[in-house]
């Protein structure tokens, strides 16, 4: 199982750079992006770039695994707060607006799809997403439990994949402008959820009244 990206203590001249290529990338996408615009929007020398990150791919990587331990750390804080799963997820589906809004999505596409004829880019992209699934593991086996339910009822894997996929999928629309099913499908996931909770609910009143 891939580890989460490790938070790593750039210098200065190095953090600039990574905060001008991810306001570039958001912005422009990756054919906007030049060493020379990035050092030049970072306020550096152009060759430390290069000092610090040895080539353009390597500082997109680096961004996108920075910009991914940032929401990776706000999600856990999230799922650890003792409150219902399901307000949980509601606060997650939330998050995508605001991810939406703060150019992550596209970020993270844009590596995405260099990575398709980049088998070298293709490893560390795909690191990213085990990494969201490590999350959600960890999520969807709590609300397993606080259900009460077994793995032939919620199984893990296939659930965290059908989030995976179906948030991807969303993002991928969303930037192309299209929202077409998008309110049905969240509302369809989210009393889902409800279910599950309601669910347990009578399972706890059965219960009781039994002892």
């Amino acid at each position: 199982m891939a580890s989460e990206p490790q938070r790593v203590a750039w210098g200065g001249g190095a953090e600039a750079l990574l905060d001008a290529a991810e306001r570039l990338l958001v912005s422009e996408g990756r054919d906007g992006l030049t060493t020379r615009r990035v050092a030049r929007a970072a306020g550096v020398n152009q060759g430390l770039v290069y000092h610090h990150f040895g080539s353009l791919e390597e500082l997109m990587l680096a961004v996108l695994e920075r910009f991914t331990q940032r929401l990776i750390e706000r999600q856990r804080a999230m799922y650890a707060r003792a409150i219902p799963f399901r307000e949980k997820w509601l606060e997650a589906m939330g998050y995508m607006e605001a991810d939406l809004a703060a150019g992550y999505p596209k970020v993270w596409l844009e590596l995405q799809a260099l990575g398709w004829n980049r088998p070298e880019l293709r490893s560390r992209v795909a690191g990213v997403n085990e990494a969201w699934r490590n999350v959600l593991r960890d999520a969807f086996a709590e609300a397993r439990d606080e259900y009460g339910l077994t793995e032939q009822q919620l199984p893990l894997e296939a659930v965290v994949t059908l989030v995976m996929t179906f948030t991807q999928g969303l993002d991928v629309e969303r930037l192309s402008g299209i929202t077409t099913g998008h309110a049905e499908l969240v509302e369809w996931l989210n009393n889902w959820i409800l279910m599950l909770e309601q669910g347990r609910e009578v399972r706890d009143d059965d219960d009781h009244q039994r002892s």
